[in-house]
């Protein structure tokens, strides 16, 4: 394994960065339980080849080990999963007299999009990388990125009120 300079190099890795991570984990699952499952996956994973990742970006590696064990976990739950009784609406909630967190509702409004979606907005906007970063992360072109980007920002306009939107009042639906 790693010498106890790179366990140290790690730790001191994930104090500084761990916050954040989790935050990526937190808005590609949806669930703060299923987000710190997925960082620790990803950490035990990464944690026995720090010495090799620790040179180059190891942000960026962790990075796209999220998006690919978030993937790879979405795939594997839908496959098993059996429809019964009456399926609850997704649909973010809105209540007409407490008015709207931006934070929430736009967190809601990312979860409903397809896996590969969600982790472009992940990436491109909370993670602030660029296009290019972005497609190296996830493996495609610059231009898949993009079209991705493009389809998500219309989904979420179209899920969040105008006035969030428009950065505006951010009173709730009628």
């Amino acid at each position: 394994m790693g010498s106890e300079s790179d366990d140290g190099d790690f730790e001191e890795f994930v104090a500084a960065r761990g916050p954040r991570l989790l935050r990526m984990a937190w808005l590609l699952t949806g669930d703060a339980h299923l987000a710190e499952d997925l960082l620790q996956t990803v950490l035990a994973k990464v944690w026995p080849r720090w010495h090799r990742i620790a040179a180059d970006h190891p942000e960026a590696y962790i990075r796209k080990a999220l998006v690919h064990t978030h993937a790879s976990w979405w795939r594997r739950r839908w496959r098993g999963e059996v429809p019964h009784g009456v399926v609850p609406d997704t649909a973010a909630q809105w209540d007409a007299y407490a008015g709207v967190d931006l934070e929430q509702s736009l967190a809601a409004a990312v979860r409903l999009l397809p896996v590969r979606q969600r982790a472009v907005v992940v990436l491109r906007y909370f993670e602030d990388l660029s296009v290019e970063e972005t497609a190296a992360t996830l493996g495609c072109a610059p231009g898949t990125v993009k079209s991705q980007s493009a389809k998500a920002l219309r989904t979420l306009r179209a899920l969040l009120p105008a006035a969030v939107v428009e950065g505006g009042d951010r009173r709730a639906r009628p």
